[in-house]
């Protein structure tokens, strides 16, 4: 059977995209940074591997220990909304480390094998925040537009090698935990210029009552993208997602 290894799968994208591969007959590598055999039912065809994507050495070591590899999925992902001003140095280091150098790790560690095997999919998870500016996500857009871009190239650079790679675009995802765990490390709700705005903003995020995207729309267009070599570049996952990519052109 085919295998598929997948970063961030603790939670959210990467777990519904692990349980619906597995559902389908894939081999599933789902990694995570704290191990949680309970999030998955039990399979012989599921193995579970801790890896930090901002350790490249914890990146060579989880593909090294999963073996022959069909797909990819660059999933692993930290965002916090904050003003470009207000943004913490730290904080937008952690979110390029992780969204934009974690990404490169866990290619330059995989590709190998695939071009010389001249087989195999890469599929990079971006945000639809790439498609439109809005106030608060201006760091965590500049790593998922980094994304964009070096998925750009890395396509022109392995298309000889029978390699295919394509960008699924998710949407707002409130069901998941992504929003959650970002809005602890934001800053300046005591700020009297930028409060109304971070208000207004978080608000939006947390709203349920417009167009969102489910972490299964995700799963979905991964799935499309592995199994279908006709499938676009670009993939946007989630309704809101397709009306902006749309209104993007």
């Amino acid at each position: 059977m085919p295998a598929i290894f997948i970063t961030g799968c603790s939670s959210g994208f990467g777990l519904e995209t692990a349980r619906l591969f597995l559902q389908r007959g894939w081999d599933v590598v789902a990694t995570m940074r704290t191990l949680n055999a309970e999030l998955f039912p039990a399979s012989e065809r599921l193995r579970l591997l801790r890896l930090d994507v901002t350790d490249a050495a914890s990146a060579a070591h989880a593909v090294a220990e999963a073996g022959p590899i069909n797909v990819l999925v660059n999933n692993a992902g930290f965002g916090v909304p904050s003003p470009v001003e207000l943004t913490e140095f730290g904080v937008a280091r952690a979110m390029f480390e992780t969204n934009t150098l974690g990404t490169l790790a866990i290619i330059q560690a995989l590709l190998p094998s695939f071009r010389q095997r001249r087989s195999g999919v890469i599929i990079n998870v971006s945000s639809s925040t790439t498609l439109k500016s809005l106030p608060m996500v201006g760091v965590y857009r500049a790593t998922k537009a980094a994304v964009n871009s070096l998925t750009e190239t890395l396509a022109l650079e392995v298309k000889p090698f029978g390699v295919r790679t394509h960008l699924v675009i998710p949407g707002s995802a409130p069901e998941t935990r992504f929003g959650a765990n970002g809005l602890p490390h934001l800053r300046g709700s005591d700020n009297a210029d930028y409060a109304p705005m971070i208000e207004r903003i978080v608000a939006h995020m947390r709203d349920r009552s417009g167009p969102t995207t489910r972490a299964s729309d995700v799963a979905a267009a991964i799935w499309r993208c592995a199994t279908d070599p006709a499938s676009p570049f670009r993939l946007a996952a989630g309704r809101d997602a397709e009306a902006l990519m749309a209104e993007a052109g």
